[in-house]
């Protein structure tokens, strides 16, 4: 998104009239920080062609607030400066109650993109993709725990993992936030009561990478108002109640060139090409460097352990839901076609940069020409230590100290993401460590339960 032309001007000004005809006052620009955290401007309607054309400001520590408010300074982000945001016309909707919503993307005074703006970043990948001459689309999952407006769990004696009685206890809630995401554009294709206690799932429809993330920030902003309606409030932490299921935040995806796919009608297995073979290479071999991107709040190593189904084991395997990449193949029952799901990533992460390091590793996989290990077609917890160690399997660290020291020592993450992207998330999550250190997990997990949530 470069400097608005006049006609640019003109289409912006059409939609302040549509937005004005539709009851909207109030538009809402938001981007989401290294920590994960959402921040937003807020204009009225009648300004939104001077939010895209001269952006609103903001200082550039908002990419480096913690989860609990702390401010995590780095050499190259400090009290002085000022950054601008700049909404992106195209993606405002409709939200509720006089409201609007639009990304935004980031933008120096002088209106040159900011190297730290996770949706520019998601954007030159997506172009990166395209010069390849590969498509992808990308299709996310959210799970989340509604819980009461003081945070504390709600009481649900009769709750059944996957049960219907969960879809009738939270009925009136579930059919408001159907109804509500598809007046605002986001399309919720499945919803169901998830295994822990008041927890659910909704997953939502493909798109290209940057129009996907910017429907999950969309879909939460929309979760929240509902709960809100409703009396409750939604959690989107990676471990709202530790020792119990934690949230995850699957991230689908599938490559074509040229209109042909890469999951399927391939001489490998299960229909795979050899660059989806290498697209899933490149993401095993360098999930260890850039977890940090997909698992790295000082929350996210509870949730992710064997046999919890978060994708621990670095493996891949068909519909395995013990490994970090899991295959679906196409057929009747996948009318999408083949794809990958990626089951580390959390909520606590930035959807921008989740879905960038997966992309990026697949596409450096490609360019490397990778190749797909073994399969592994059964439950890797059913193995031995020594025939996971035959077999190249390992187990992501749930460290958070590891995880971050790993992606702040890693070259690889440098080259596909930039110094400045991980060098912000680094320094967010180490000041979130080092905040947290002394304190007993149920009470971190208490203060931050609704950090990310909207």
């Amino acid at each position: 998104m470069g400097d608005p032309s006049e006609s640019d001007q003109k289409s912006v000004e059409t939609r302040v009239r549509d937005l004005q005809s539709a009851g909207v006052r109030l538009v809402i620009g938001s981007i989401v920080n290294a920590s994960g955290v959402t921040l937003a401007k807020c204009v009225p309607v009648a300004r939104l062609p001077v939010f895209h054309r001269s952006g609103m400001g903001a200082s550039p520590v908002w990419d480096v607030f913690t989860p609990d408010g702390n401010i995590a300074f780095t050499k190259d982000i400090t009290a002085v400066g000022d950054w601008r945001l700049r909404i992106d016309p195209a993606a405002v909707r409709v939200i509720s109650d006089g409201l609007a919503w639009a990304p935004a993307n980031v933008y120096s005074q002088e209106g040159e993109p900011v190297p730290n703006c996770s949706r520019t970043l998601l954007g030159s990948i997506e172009q990166r993709l395209e010069t390849a001459g590969l498509q992808a689309l990308v299709g996310h999952e959210l799970e989340f725990v509604l819980v009461a407006p003081d945070r504390s769990m709600l009481d649900s004696p009769s709750w059944v993992p996957y049960g219907v009685t969960g879809l009738l206890e939270q009925g009136e809630f579930l059919s408001d936030l159907v109804t509500s995401s598809a007046a605002a554009g986001a399309g919720i294709e499945q919803v169901h009561a998830e295994y822990g206690r008041n927890q659910f799932e909704l997953s939502l429809s493909p798109a290209s990478p940057v129009a996907a993330a910017d429907t999950v920030v969309l879909s939460k902003i929309i979760v929240g108002m509902v709960a809100r309606r409703h009396g409750v409030r939604a959690s989107f932490s990676p471990a709202p109640f530790p020792g119990t299921v934690g949230n995850g935040a699957h991230q689908h995806f599938s490559l074509a060139r040229n209109g042909q796919p890469l999951f399927e009608s391939g001489s490998g297995p299960h229909g795979i090409t050899d660059d989806g073979g290498a697209a899933i290479a490149g993401i095993l071999n360098g999930i260890g460097d850039l977890q940090g991107m997909l698992t790295g709040s000082v929350l996210s190593g509870t949730r992710l352990a064997p046999g919890t189904w978060s994708g621990a084991f670095v493996c891949w395997g068909y519909e395995n839901r013990e490994a970090s990449v899991r295959f679906l193949a196409s057929g009747v029952s996948n009318p999408y076609g083949g794809n990958v799901e990626v089951k580390p990533v959390d909520p606590s992460a930035n959807v921008y940069l989740a879905s960038s390091a997966i992309l990026a590793l697949a596409l450096h996989g490609i360019e490397n020409g990778a190749t797909l290990p073994r399969e592994v077609p059964v439950d890797p917890n059913t193995l031995s230590e020594e025939e996971r160690r035959n077999s190249g399997i390992h187990i992501l660290n749930g460290d958070p100290v590891t995880m971050i020291d790993s992606l702040a020592a890693s070259q690889l993450a440098r080259e596909l993401l930039g110094e400045d992207i991980v060098d912000a998330t680094v320094a967010v999550r180490r000041l979130e460590q080092s905040t947290f250190a002394d304190i007993e997990i149920n009470e971190v997990a208490q203060q931050l339960r609704l950090a990310w949530s909207i």
